[in-house]
């Protein structure tokens, strides 16, 4: 299977996002990544081997059909509403086309300033970004619906959290990226017919079966509650606590 790349969301929806690339990490450098994903997404291995820099892992270059998006969302925080957030540090590179005609986001985490970034410096720390991926595949491997750690890349570039850490970028996979806060930034805005285009262009991907359906919109808002409710049960059964279970956080798939 030949790697390529689609484009739908910006394609599809462009009131949700700002279009830009990547800003790099200095002396950045690849320092893991997930073998068994890469085999099972037909990555091939020789995009690993960077010898000069961190390649598309550092968002130092882009592979042919990417189209770098940072998303705007809004969203209710520790109960609250926060008004507009957005990709502060991450930009969604691409969807990767799989074999079944489904395609998988590409997420870059850490990835640079945006216009989203609010206060904050456009980075992810080392610290952070090997604790989601440990939490992510210790997720998976127990079987509860999650997003998946493709590679981590550490640099000298300095960043300041309560000390100072090495800068690092996540490339994070998941079916879609797609936020509750989506949802809420055009409900908030009073704009309905953007919030209908996001309904639709979740059912058009994600649940193709009841495009014609005339009740579409119902089985789909019971199936959102219904994935949401089971993702929550299936924490709990192995005892995990989100922290930071807010909209802006919350996928549309469960």
């Amino acid at each position: 299977m030949t790697l390529s790349f689609t484009a739908h969301w910006r394609d599809e929806l462009p009131a949700t996002y700002t279009a830009l690339l990547p800003t790099p990490l200095k002396n950045a450098r690849l320092i893991w990544y997930n073998d068994k994903l890469a085999q099972q997404l037909a990555i091939p291995a020789s995009l690993f081997d960077v010898t000069n820099g961190a390649g598309v892992w550092g968002g130092e270059t882009l592979l042919p059909g990417m189209s770098p998006v940072a998303q705007v969302y809004s969203g209710h925080q520790f109960g609250v509403w926060a008004g507009q957030l957005g990709d502060g540090r991450g930009i969604l590179l691409g969807e990767q086309l799989l074999a079944d005609g489904s395609t998988l986001d590409w997420h870059l985490k850490g990835a640079g300033l945006t216009p989203y970034s609010r206060m904050g410096d456009g980075r992810a720390v080392l610290r952070s970004t090997i604790r989601e991926s440990l939490a992510s595949e210790a997720m998976h491997y127990l079987g509860i619906p999650t997003t998946r750690a493709l590679s981590i890349v550490t640099s000298d570039t300095p960043v300041q959290r309560e000390t100072q850490e090495a800068g690092a970028m996540l490339m994070r996979l998941a079916q879609s990226h797609m936020r509750f806060g989506h949802f809420e930034h055009f409900y908030y805005r009073r704009e309905p017919e953007k919030v209908q285009q996001l309904a639709d262009f979740a059912i058009r991907h994600y649940w193709p079966q009841w495009q014609d359906a005339p009740e579409k919109y119902d089985l789909w808002f019971e199936e959102v509650a219904a994935r949401t409710g089971r993702l929550i049960a299936e924490w709990q059964t192995v005892g995990f606590a989100h922290g930071v279970m807010n909209t802006d956080n919350m996928s549309i798939l469960g």
